[in-house]
């Protein structure tokens, strides 16, 4: 599987009340599980910056990555960008057979 990570920046609203983005956060966690469950998600940070949160997933292909950043959005309340990640000792692993 392949390493995922999506940035998402909520609006206003969602933010409205600390229950209400937890509400929120259940209910896009519940749809992704029922439409990608072959996704897993491996950890997630309130980060600083031009975004609200950094959740890290693993997905098949990057098909099923987009839509599980197309269900985010499908709620109204985000905006996403999706990165691709390579781990560090694959990549290093590259650099050596590079050097070949």
């Amino acid at each position: 599987m392949a390493t995922y990570m999506l940035l998402t920046k909520v609006s206003a609203e969602s933010m409205s009340s600390p229950e209400k983005l937890k509400e929120l956060e259940a209910a896009v966690k519940k749809k992704v599980a029922k439409h990608c469950p072959q996704v897993k998600w491996v950890a997630s940070y309130a980060v600083l910056g031009p975004y609200d949160y950094l959740d890290v997933v693993e997905a098949p292909d990057i098909l099923t990555a987009s839509k599980v950043a197309t269900i985010i959005r499908s709620f109204g309340h985000a905006t996403t960008e999706t990165w691709g990640a390579i781990p560090w000792n694959e990549f290093k692993q590259t650099l050596t057979e590079l050097k070949s």
